[in-house]
């Protein structure tokens, strides 16, 4: 598949990824990619720093510089480049507080971006995907069982898609990556399960893109997030489908995704869904974003595509 919505460099997220943007944007074109949407993630208030954020002294303030700084690049490698790879400019929303949602506000009344991912990376107001201490800290708070984070962790994420509504949603159950069962089946708690079938109906309702994100397969999970299980209720739905690799950094484009095609297969997706920027695309999705348009790719064409002769090998 020649699309990522979803990205991260080194140079706008620091000891987070690595690697600059451009260099990022080089390895893709070098893989016959059609489409990198570069998503740095957004401004997050003082309390919910990281703590390499905390050491580096990074504040507010200077998030707001860095995300400036991060438009102006990401407007100058879309231009450069734009005879080789379609470049969107977006960003990774964050829900952590119901403040949060002032902040992706000012970043789309900021900068002119293509769009935006709405992802949660925090219950409570703790990371759940930052390190095992932080995720156990959350699972405390939610009453010490995987079971009941899973609960909490969906009804934030219903808060953020209905304070959101963001055009695509990331990693949907990125929950499971520090859980007891990174692999086990939601189905086996009912009223997880239940959560996960009402968001998904959310999402539908006011006509989202699922993310299909490989970062699970590279951080050692069985499938990508979201799960199989979870694709096939969302196909119930009808809800349409992108993909990602969730880069940070060069030798994380493109990885894995030969792996997605048998996912694809089993799960009975035939048609994935992309993103472009201006009005030759099929169809709009999100008044907020004037330039975003989205355009629909069967699997049979895209298994043609010049792509896949860049992988190294089947599983890359």
């Amino acid at each position: 598949m020649p699309f990522s919505h979803h990205s991260h460099s080194g140079q706008f997220c620091p000891g987070h990824a690595r690697d600059s943007l451009e260099d990022v944007v080089l390895v893709a074109i070098s893989k016959k990619m059609q489409m990198l949407a570069m998503t740095e993630h957004m401004p997050r208030h003082d309390q919910d720093r990281y703590p390499e954020e905390i050491d580096a002294g990074r504040t507010l303030a200077s998030q707001f510089d860095t995300e400036s700084a991060y438009f102006a690049e990401a407007s100058r490698l879309r231009e450069k480049y734009r005879q080789q790879i379609e470049l969107p400019i977006g960003f990774e929303g964050e829900w952590i507080r119901p403040e949060s949602a002032d902040l992706v506000q000012r970043s789309i009344a900021t900068h002119q971006y293509d769009f935006f991912i709405g992802s949660v990376h925090h219950v409570h107001t703790v990371p759940i995907d930052y390190d095992s201490e932080m995720y156990q800290q959350a699972r405390q708070i939610s009453g010490g069982s995987d079971e009941k984070l899973f609960e909490d962790y969906f009804d934030a994420q219903l808060a953020m898609l209905k304070a959101l509504k963001p055009p695509v949603v990331g990693h949907l159950d990125l929950i499971r990556l520090m859980s007891d069962s990174p692999n086990g089946s939601f189905k086996a708690m009912p009223e997880v399960w239940r959560k996960i079938l009402r968001n998904l109906d959310y999402i539908s309702s006011y006509g989202a893109i699922l993310e299909i994100n490989t970062a699970g397969l590279r951080k050692g999970m069985d499938e990508p997030y979201p799960k199989l299980e979870i694709c096939q209720a969302a196909l119930e739905r009808k809800l349409p489908f992108c993909l990602s690799d969730d880069s940070h950094g060069v030798d994380h484009v493109a990885t894995n995704y030969g792996r997605l095609l048998p996912f694809l297969d089993e799960a009975g997706i035939t048609t994935l869904s992309y993103i472009r920027r201006g009005g030759f695309a099929q169809g709009k999705i999100d008044h907020r974003f004037p330039y975003l348009g989205v355009e629909d790719v069967g699997l049979r064409e895209l298994r043609s595509h010049l792509f896949w002769k860049s992988l190294e090998t089947p599983n890359h």
